[in-house]
């Protein structure tokens, strides 16, 4: 009989993380490795963030706070929720985790009862499966392909629901597509979701501000206020404000399923680090001068990365509308042979031989539930990716 428990079994490790932490041994071995698989801002965490977090820790800002967040914290967010996405909650309606998954793997391990249900439209962030799985329920992956602008439509929502239903995982801007949903694209998903008053929304809004062009960020319990009663809106400081290692997210939704998530967290890691919490105020109440250079910032690379990986033979690199990601397809480039001589049958195989002979680390596609694609993180210099993008295309121009 095994030591290890069967749940262990039902999931995998982070695909994302596995690329990463293998690019980083290769560089430490001397290689000359460029590493686009890490889903984190290149910039500094802003000075008056940092700032306020020292300012706490000089005050004595080190102890216990509540086990899902400070009423500082929490005040803050209620107050971004309203001058931000129009929507009101109260501090009881808030939680706060170390990071954006601990709120998603709370809710789902609070409400979750095998058997039920959770549709993810594919792509998807690589985590979301798993933690379904690890909360006894079931995943129901849509294929949203690269015609559809990898966006799910009304038609697919409503034949993927099922009595078993429980959530539905929303992601915009999307990881790993960047893809957006325009308000009247998310009216056309709320409209199905009116008909089916058992499927509750977990929305995954962690790139809201890192949007480009004229796009405009929206979250359904925004569109549509019939759905606030069973919507969780959950966000967090890592991207925007380039705050990954802080590990701050949060949510707000019912009070009942809030209190839910604050007993599995009470049990788990209790409260998220007093110092991150503190910089978080400062984040959300502080000065946003900063958004808008970082933006720049990311569109001038998604235009950069766009263009080249259009240009190497085999691949179609779409425009996404926000976050800081490109994916795209390598459709012209399956079933062919690298320069070394591996055939490339898979967007895996692709991934793994472009790490191996040109030193580039990108994430491949099965891993997001769609192929066959890869992605890239452009949250790197120009420098950087220019370099990359060279590597990609004369790989691409050199398959037999």
């Amino acid at each position: 009989m095994s030591f290890l428990s069967a749940t262990l079994s039902r999931v995998k490790p982070s695909p994302t993380v596995a690329v990463t932490t293998l690019a980083q041994e290769l560089k430490a071995q001397g290689r000359d490795i460029i590493g686009l698989g890490a889903g984190e801002p290149d910039f500094d965490t802003p000075d008056n963030i940092k700032d306020a977090a020292i300012a706490a820790i000089r005050a004595g800002r080190t102890k216990y706070t509540a086990p899902d967040g400070m009423p500082e914290l929490k005040a803050a967010i209620c107050a971004k929720f309203a001058r931000e996405n129009g929507l009101t909650y109260t501090p009881a309606q808030v939680s706060v985790a170390t990071g954006g998954k601990q709120i998603l793997f709370n809710a789902l391990m609070a409400t979750l009862n095998p058997g039920d249900e959770v549709i993810i439209p594919a792509p998807y962030w690589v985590s979301y499966p798993d933690m379904v799985l690890l909360g006894g329920g079931t995943p129901v992956p849509v294929e949203c392909g690269i015609e559809a602008g990898f966006k799910m439509t009304p038609e697919q929502l409503e034949a993927a629901i099922t009595p078993k239903t429980k959530w539905l995982i929303f992601n915009s801007p999307s990881n790993p597509t960047g893809a957006g949903y325009s308000r009247d694209e998310l009216k056309g998903l709320t409209d199905v979701l009116l008909r089916h008053p058992h499927v509750w929304v977990m929305t995954d809004d962690m790139y809201e501000h890192l949007v480009f062009d004229d796009f405009e960020f929206c979250t359904p319990a925004q569109v549509e206020p019939a759905l606030y009663d069973r919507t969780l809106t959950c966000n967090g400081v890592s991207k925007a404000y380039a705050m990954t290692g802080w590990r701050i997210g949060y949510a707000a939704g019912p009070k009942h399923l809030i209190a839910a998530m604050r007993k599995i967290q009470s049990q788990s890691t209790t409260n998220p680090s007093s110092i991150s919490q503190w910089a978080a105020v400062e984040a959300l109440n502080g000065t946003q001068d900063f958004l808008p250079g970082f933006r720049t910032m990311f569109q001038r690379r998604r235009d950069l990365v766009v263009k080249m990986l259009n240009e190497a033979p085999g691949v179609t690199c779409p425009t996404p509308d926000g976050a800081f990601y490109v994916y795209p397809s390598i459709a012209g480039c399956i079933g062919k042979t690298s320069p070394a001589g591996t055939l490339l049958d898979t967007d895996q195989a692709f991934a793994t031989a472009l790490l191996e002979e040109t030193g580039v680390a990108v994430v491949f596609g099965a891993a997001f539930g769609l192929s066959p694609n890869f992605r890239v993180s452009y949250a790197t210099s120009e420098e950087v990716l220019t370099e990359a993008c060279n590597r990609i295309r004369r790989f691409c121009e050199n398959l037999t």
